[in-house]
């Protein structure tokens, strides 16, 4: 079997190892994001995919920067290819052309849609009936690598992201799995994007989570709600003993026009039902 290296850095990337070890693909070499804060006590914690690369005695390069130094670790490593997946960080090309057969990319929406760090997201805002996973051969521009596998997965118009994504990570673990032994064995030949019809996708912040909450905007807080469940969340001010409070959003229902949250979280209480 071909030796190659598997760049990633949170659960999703975890969760896409996992299924790949579990079927006998062992990376010779993880590379990940140094430990990082996390946590009220800001307490230096290792990546998902570190935890899992070291319980399965997989050596693991940290670097800072993909700098000289970087460089040369890896190509001492000497792999035929590379997986990627929520890495965190550009890889340059100088990297890229270490792999003779190149870094394959899981991206989770159908290329050349969505490019960028948040299509998942995206494609809840937008209100797509559809969505689904794209294998691409990495190139050093944004997403846009030639296509090795696609494919869609409808949306259920009550699905948020917290049900959406876990699909989205089975199913590109599985094609990974079934693609990757075609790939190797030169049976695919990689697709050119049609680049013109590119669209992009970048960072939320959280204040993109407000809400109005009024009639008007019902459909629009109902695609905000889908989209940032289980990142920035959504939350609205409401004025509660003459002063403004601001309240999350923990679950909401839509039914076409009215966008009514059921759960909320109140600034500085528990959660509860959300009466108005």
């Amino acid at each position: 079997m071909k030796s190659f290296i598997f760049f990633g850095t949170p659960h999703v990337a975890a969760e896409t190892l996992q299924a790949l070890l579990t079927a006998g693909f062992v990376p010779s070499l993880v590379v990940t994001n140094p430990d990082r804060p996390a946590g009220r006590g800001r307490v230096m914690t290792p990546s998902p995919v570190r935890v899992l690369a070291e319980s399965h005695n997989i050596p693991v390069f940290m670097p800072e920067k993909l700098d000289d130094d970087a460089q040369v670790r890896l190509a001492e490593a000497q792999a035929s290819y590379a997986i990627c997946v929520a890495y965190g960080k550009i890889i340059p090309e100088r990297f890229i052309v270490l792999f003779p057969q190149g870094i394959l990319n899981i991206h989770y929406s159908l290329l050349p849609k969505y490019r960028g760090a948040t299509p998942t997201e995206a494609a809840l805002l937008a209100n797509d009936a559809e969505t689904g996973v794209t294998i691409q051969k990495m190139v050093y521009e944004l997403d846009a690598g030639d296509i090795i596998a696609q494919e869609k997965i409808a949306i259920e118009p009550q699905w948020t992201v917290r049900e959406l994504r876990p699909k989205l990570i089975e199913l590109g673990a599985k094609m990974l799995i079934i693609t990757l032994p075609q790939y190797l064995a030169g049976e695919i030949i990689p697709q050119p994007q049609e680049h013109s019809l590119a669209t992009r996708c970048g960072k939320f912040e959280k204040s993109d989570g407000e809400l109005t909450l009024d009639e008007v905007h019902a459909a629009n807080n109902w695609r905000k709600y889908r989209a940032y469940a289980d990142t920035i969340g959504t939350y609205f001010f409401e004025e509660r003993a003459g002063t403004m409070v601001r309240i999350k959003i923990i679950t909401a229902t839509f039914d076409g026009t009215a966008f009514t949250p059921l759960r909320v979280i109140p600034e500085g209480k528990k959660e509860m039902d959300f009466i108005r």
